[in-house]
Protein backbone atom coordinates (compact mmCIF):
# COMPACT_ATOMS: atom_id res chain seq x y z
CA UNK A 1 0.00 0.00 0.00
CA UNK A 2 3.24 2.44 0.59
CA UNK A 3 4.30 1.84 -2.48
CA UNK A 4 0.71 2.69 -3.84
CA UNK A 5 0.25 5.77 -2.27
CA UNK A 6 3.75 7.06 -3.23
CA UNK A 7 3.32 6.49 -7.05
CA UNK A 8 -0.11 8.59 -6.49
CA UNK A 9 1.51 11.25 -4.81
CA UNK A 10 4.53 11.11 -7.27
CA UNK A 11 1.92 11.47 -10.20
CA UNK A 12 0.62 14.03 -9.38
CA UNK A 13 3.40 16.20 -8.98
CA UNK A 14 5.17 14.42 -12.30
CA UNK A 15 1.30 15.26 -14.00
CA UNK A 16 1.11 18.97 -12.98
CA UNK A 17 4.81 19.68 -14.14
CA UNK A 18 4.02 18.18 -17.48
CA UNK A 19 0.48 19.74 -18.26
CA UNK A 20 0.37 22.26 -15.42
CA UNK A 21 1.90 24.76 -17.95
CA UNK A 22 -0.73 24.69 -20.11
CA UNK A 23 -2.66 26.94 -18.38
CA UNK A 24 -0.38 29.70 -18.48
CA UNK A 25 0.45 29.66 -21.85
CA UNK A 26 1.49 33.32 -21.93
CA UNK A 27 4.46 32.49 -19.36
CA UNK A 28 8.32 32.36 -21.35
CA UNK A 29 8.97 29.03 -22.40
CA UNK A 30 12.22 29.06 -20.25
CA UNK A 31 9.77 30.06 -17.08
CA UNK A 32 7.81 27.19 -17.75
CA UNK A 33 10.31 24.84 -18.02
CA UNK A 34 12.19 25.61 -15.02
CA UNK A 35 8.74 25.86 -12.99
CA UNK A 36 8.24 22.13 -14.58
CA UNK A 37 11.95 21.18 -13.36
CA UNK A 38 11.16 22.50 -9.85
CA UNK A 39 7.82 20.66 -9.72
CA UNK A 40 9.46 17.20 -10.86
CA UNK A 41 11.72 17.26 -8.36
CA UNK A 42 8.76 16.84 -6.15
CA UNK A 43 8.32 13.99 -8.14
CA UNK A 44 11.23 12.49 -8.28
CA UNK A 45 11.60 12.38 -5.09
CA UNK A 46 8.57 10.20 -4.01
CA UNK A 47 8.95 8.35 -7.43
CA UNK A 48 12.14 6.70 -6.13
CA UNK A 49 11.00 5.79 -2.68
CA UNK A 50 8.14 4.18 -4.20
CA UNK A 51 9.98 2.07 -6.87
CA UNK A 52 12.26 0.85 -4.14
CA UNK A 53 9.54 0.08 -1.30
CA UNK A 54 7.74 -1.83 -4.18
CA UNK A 55 10.02 -3.90 -6.01
CA UNK A 56 10.55 -7.02 -4.60
CA UNK A 57 6.98 -6.93 -3.59
CA UNK A 58 6.26 -6.70 -7.72
CA UNK A 59 8.47 -7.58 -10.14
CA UNK A 60 9.75 -4.73 -12.24
CA UNK A 61 7.42 -5.09 -14.99
CA UNK A 62 4.29 -5.30 -12.46
CA UNK A 63 5.91 -1.93 -10.80
CA UNK A 64 5.73 -0.16 -14.17
CA UNK A 65 2.44 -1.26 -15.69
CA UNK A 66 0.79 -0.13 -12.11
CA UNK A 67 2.68 3.15 -12.47
CA UNK A 68 1.16 3.74 -15.76
CA UNK A 69 -2.48 2.55 -14.82
CA UNK A 70 -2.09 5.40 -11.65
CA UNK A 71 -0.45 7.75 -14.13
CA UNK A 72 -3.36 7.45 -16.41
CA UNK A 73 -6.30 7.78 -13.52
CA UNK A 74 -3.99 11.01 -11.93
CA UNK A 75 -3.85 12.29 -15.46
CA UNK A 76 -7.76 11.69 -16.18
CA UNK A 77 -9.19 13.33 -13.14
CA UNK A 78 -6.06 16.53 -13.52
CA UNK A 79 -7.62 16.59 -17.25
CA UNK A 80 -11.12 17.09 -16.11
CA UNK A 81 -10.91 18.90 -13.26
CA UNK A 82 -8.11 21.96 -14.64
CA UNK A 83 -9.05 21.93 -17.85
CA UNK A 84 -12.81 20.90 -18.36
CA UNK A 85 -11.71 17.73 -21.02
CA UNK A 86 -14.10 15.08 -21.06
CA UNK A 87 -13.68 11.42 -21.36
CA UNK A 88 -14.82 10.05 -24.51
CA UNK A 89 -15.43 5.85 -24.92
CA UNK A 90 -12.76 5.48 -26.89
CA UNK A 91 -10.51 7.04 -24.03
CA UNK A 92 -12.45 4.29 -21.07
CA UNK A 93 -11.66 1.39 -24.30
CA UNK A 94 -8.82 2.18 -23.51
CA UNK A 95 -8.36 2.65 -20.06
CA UNK A 96 -10.31 -0.72 -19.59
CA UNK A 97 -7.49 -2.46 -22.15
CA UNK A 98 -4.63 -1.33 -19.64
CA UNK A 99 -6.70 -2.41 -16.46
CA UNK A 100 -6.71 -5.82 -18.46
CA UNK A 101 -3.08 -5.17 -18.78
CA UNK A 102 -2.52 -5.09 -15.19
CA UNK A 103 -4.95 -8.46 -14.94
CA UNK A 104 -2.27 -10.28 -16.89
CA UNK A 105 0.81 -8.91 -15.76
CA UNK A 106 -0.44 -10.32 -11.86
CA UNK A 107 -2.13 -13.05 -13.20
CA UNK A 108 -0.97 -16.05 -11.29
CA UNK A 109 0.31 -14.27 -8.52
CA UNK A 110 -3.26 -13.06 -6.90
Amino acid sequence: MKTILLLLCSNIFMTVAWYGHLKFRSLPLILAILFSWLIAFGEYCLQVPANRAGYGQFSLFQLKIVQEVITLIVFTVFAWLFFGEQVKWNHAAAFLCLIGAVGFAFWGKL
